[in-house]
């Protein structure tokens, strides 16, 4: 038989969070046909893989790539890092449904201007990344601020009955149009006086589909434990899978605190589904936030509307250049974004090393000078964390960011190197790969990703993209609970 591709003497980690063994991977028809010793086979293109690792495309569970899968297709920043999947619609904030009636409200300005929201309909959305022929596949969320947005006008009070009515039909239209479940970003002011009550009418519509609740907590500081309570008593309300997005300690009087965390996580997991995401850095990053401006850890102004001039800078410097207290700089900032440095590492290590923990970039691409995650995450997690610190066997690594994570978003044929699986492949170098982007130069690709393929498409070579795009829609397959057993 004459194979498509035919990658041999590959050391090949499967995704399943066990060692890895040698082997040859024969591709067919955009999936893997074949898996062994097969010196005799023949095939269009060969490689050879000695000394290299065959994994998984790494999944992302937690992005911000709404409407850039679609504006800019070849999706560089995760396409080479191995990179294969993305998950949009995080934070309570999505691309669609939604009909804005000005500029997006704060913090769904992430996703680009009034210009980036023309998709009134889950399914239009899903229609415009199938003709966009990106590279990488996408799968997605419904956003709870984009519902609201759609039918409140004043973001700052709960929703009535009739306007929870309202985001429960385009919920359930979303659903039925193939995504993943709902997210929630009750932190930020636009959802932050939606109530436990109004969350959980909305989840209701997650049961009869077996979909995912995802949630950036209503508070990462001091009441983050109450938050994933509350999160939780959603998730048991709609019989849904709960998954805590980026889950962390934030702000220096927090940590430590990791333990309690994840002891709250592990107690929920055992009468009910959850589990998180989170990512290899202890700095966050979003829009800039009043409630979140201190003088006890660094703050990195990402992008300004008003100052775009200030784009990588310091607040506190720019404070002392206006000679102004700090919060009075960051309102003459906003709109804007920052970087803030206000995690500890140990805690990160705790929470990135959990069984639970899945991991995700969060990365902002529309940020003119953004978080390195965007560009570095995943590496980072095979060479620093686990290679150089040794926080966990690189098998575990890699099943942090494959086959964990298919399960979990129910990506069917994904996440494992097994015949008849679709071939979402990366090659990597186990001794080189590392990220090398960082918080003074953020946009550079990693090294050591010698090989990224998808749905059997090669299409990324040596550090080059070759413009190849072969990415598609994934909707939701399946009862997602069924995963979590």
């Amino acid at each position: 038989m004459q194979y498509d591709t035919l990658i041999r003497n590959a050391l090949v980690i499967d995704g399943s969070n066990t060692p890895g063994y040698e082997a040859d991977v024969a591709i067919l028809n955009g999936r893997i046909e074949r898996i062994g010793d097969l010196h005799n086979a023949n095939a269009s293109e060969e490689i050879d893989a000695a000394g290299r690792v065959l994994a998984p495309g790494f999944i992302d569970v937690h992005t911000h790539d709404d409407t850039v899968v679609i504006r800019q297709p070849e999706m560089l920043p995760k396409l080479s890092q191995g990179v294969t999947t993305v998950i949009v619609g995080n934070c309570g904030i999505s691309a669609s449904p939604v009909s804005l009636k000005g500029n997006p409200p704060d913090p769904m300005n992430l996703l680009g201007s009034a210009a980036a929201f023309i998709y009134p309909r889950f399914s239009d959305y899903r229609a415009a990344v199938e003709a966009a022929n990106t590279t990488l596949n996408v799968a997605a969320l419904v956003g709870h601020t984009a519902l609201r947005s759609n039918h409140l006008d004043d973001l700052f009070r709960t929703a009535t009955p009739g306007e929870i009515a309202a985001m429960r039909e385009q919920l359930r239209d979303s659903l039925e149009a193939g995504a993943l479940g709902l997210s929630t970003g009750l932190a930020y002011a636009s959802a932050f006086n939606a109530s436990t009550d109004e969350v959980m009418q909305l989840t209701e519509e997650l049961t009869a589909f077996g979909a995912v609740y995802t949630t950036h907590l209503r508070s990462e500081f001091a009441p983050v434990l109450e938050a994933m309570d509350e999160a939780f008593q959603i998730g048991r309300h709609a019989q849904s899978p709960v998954i805590i997005s980026h889950l962390k300690c934030a702000g220096v009087g927090n940590w430590g605190r990791s333990p309690q965390l994840l002891a709250a996580l592990e107690e929920a997991a055992k009468t009910h589904p959850v589990g998180c995401d989170c990512y290899p850095y202890a700095a966050s990053s979003s829009t800039l936030d009043l409630k979140q401006v201190t003088d006890a850890h660094r703050i990195t102004i990402t992008w300004s509307t008003p100052h775009p001039e200030v784009s990588g800078r310091d607040l506190i410097d720019i404070a002392r250049e206006w000679k102004l207290p700090l919060e009075d700089a960051a309102k003459r900032l906003q709109p804007a974004g920052a970087v803030y440095y206000g995690m500890d590492e140990a805690d990160v290590r705790r929470i990135l090393a959990h069984p639970l923990s899945m991991v995700g970039s969060d990365g902002l691409p529309e940020d003119p000078f953004p978080h390195p995650r965007l560009w570095g995450a995943f590496p980072r997690v095979l060479g620093h964390f686990s290679r150089d610190v040794g926080l966990f066997p690189l098998h575990t690594a890699v099943h942090k960011m494959t086959g964990l994570s298919a399960a979990r978003f129910g990506l069917l044929e994904r996440g494992e190197i097994r015949e008849g699986h679709w071939a979402d492949l990366v090659l990597f170098d186990p001794q080189t790969v590392r990220d090398v982007a960082d918080f003074n130069d953020p946009q550079r690709a990693a090294q050591g990703i010698d090989g990224v393929w998808v749905n059997g498409v090669l299409s990324y070579r040596d550090g080059q993209a070759n413009g190849r795009r072969a990415g598609r829609f994934l909707a939701r397959q399946g009862d997602l609970r069924d995963n979590f057993r």
